[in-house]
């Protein structure tokens, strides 16, 4: 890598460029250091401690950690692990998945804070001297020239931030500035639904992670240790209305529908500890141009359900680095080069895009538009609770997805690895 100072501010030059420290962005950039490729990541926050963020790692993520020789130490920092995933329909348990068939040392989805797996990343691929990460470098447009991206602008509090590069890869979320600044377009599928997050304290004696569901409501519940992180699936464009009835009203939802939690939910003192997210799905017609590529959420937004969205992102990037790594060392990346990444994921995103879009459309929406007084479990829902061999199937739909990524590209030789 090399980089100048001028009246413009800084000018840099690298191989790839990466928009964007989370999961995709830094699992590429990790990848791709290893393999000997320069890569510099751009990330707009100044740290990764951001709440309410896709905080599940699954088993086709934890077996790539393992392919790297990475598992053990990952699993040394402090997670839960959710081996089954249960729902509460009315007064009814049901066990839906259950993931006892993997490896046992994968046989699990491992609940770990993203700031601490993304830490995990980042320090990990600093110990590659082909490797960069610029905090704070908030990517604002590409650079073209001749039709074909070269680079990406940041402003950084420094101040401006050039970064020259064979390659710009848009790995920026569902809010992506790349994909729009270059201009490729998104096709909506739409998502009727919006999600509240919240946190309240767990204790000795509560229920294990999973859904709660009643007529009218849909929780899911997500073991933190010593809190719980609670969704509250609502109707889209309902968040107004449930706001102006006022915090004692929303407390009064999260108390009945979660009743081991009404004397807790006081924890909720304003507005502030509950966080909406707008819930999106979409996909990129076309991920790339020349000069660039989109992946993870930059390429297809995925809706929480299931929480795989964070998997999908991981497999982008395994995928990208297999596929990149020759071509970028060899200087010789063509939009071919690019095409084959899309083609590669597009079938599993596609797949688990139009699952998400099942549930919500055939579960989440009734649910939320009963009026019922009880709600009786759906029969693939008792189905899955009686015959324990079917709940592998969305045990793997979840924790492994289609068609999962191995990591193929090779590690740097050691003269490469920082002292």
């Amino acid at each position: 890598m090399t980089g100048a100072a001028g009246g413009r501010g800084r000018t840099i030059s690298t191989t790839c460029c990466v928009a964007g420290g989370g999961p995709a962005g830094l699992m590429l950039g990790l990848l791709l250091a290893r393999a000997g490729v320069d890569v510099a990541v751009l990330e707009k926050h100044a740290d990764f401690l951001r709440d309410f963020r896709g905080d599940t790692i699954h088993p086709s993520t934890l077996k790539v950690m393992e392919e790297l020789g990475l598992l053990d130490e990952l699993l040394k920092r402090p997670h839960n692990d959710i081996r089954r995933l249960q729902v509460m329909v009315g007064e009814t348990s049901l066990t839906v998945a259950d993931f006892s068939f993997l490896p046992p040392h994968r046989a699990f989805v491992a609940m770990m804070p993203q700031w601490d797996f993304l830490d995990f990343l980042a320090d990990r691929a600093r110990r590659y001297r082909s490797f960069q990460l610029f905090m704070q470098a908030d990517v604002t447009d590409v650079i073209e020239e001749g039709g074909r991206v070269i680079g990406a602008r940041a402003t950084t509090p420094e101040g401006p931030l050039q970064v020259k590069a064979e390659l710009v890869v848009g790995a920026d979320g569902r809010k992506s500035t790349v994909r729009e600044k270059a201009g490729l377009e998104i096709e909506d599928i739409g998502a009727p639904i919006d999600v509240f997050w919240m946190r309240i304290s767990r204790v000795s004696g509560d229920p294990g992670s999973g859904g709660r569901i009643e007529a009218g409501s849909f929780f899911a519940m997500l073991d933190r240790g010593d809190y719980w992180q609670l969704a509250y699936v609502i109707p889209k464009g309902h968040s107004e209305a449930i706001r102006a009835a006022g915090l004692p009203a929303f407390r009064e939802i999260v108390a009945k529908a979660l009743p081991f939690l009404a004397e807790r939910v006081c924890e909720l003192k304003t507005w502030d500890d509950i966080k909406l997210l707008t819930v999106r799905i979409d996909r990129l017609e076309k991920w790339y141009r020349r000069g660039l590529l989109c992946i993870g959420d930059a390429a297809h937004a995925m809706s929480p359900i299931g929480g795989v969205g964070i998997n999908l992102a991981i497999q982008d990037a395994v995928a990208a680095a297999n596929l990149l790594w020759k071509p970028l060392k060899e200087g010789t990346v063509t939009e071919d080069d690019l095409a084959r990444v899309q083609k590669r994921r597009d079938f599993p995103m596609r797949v688990t895009q139009r699952f998400q879009v099942l549930a919500q459309n055939s579960i989440i929406q009734p649910v939320l538009s009963s009026t019922a007084q009880t709600l009786s479990p759906p029969w693939a829902l008792r189905l899955l609770d009686k015959v324990p061999w079917l709940q592998q199937i969305p045990a793997r739909f979840i924790g492994i997805g289609v068609r999962p990524e191995h990591v193929h590209s090779p590690a740097a030789a050691p003269k490469a690895a920082r002292a």
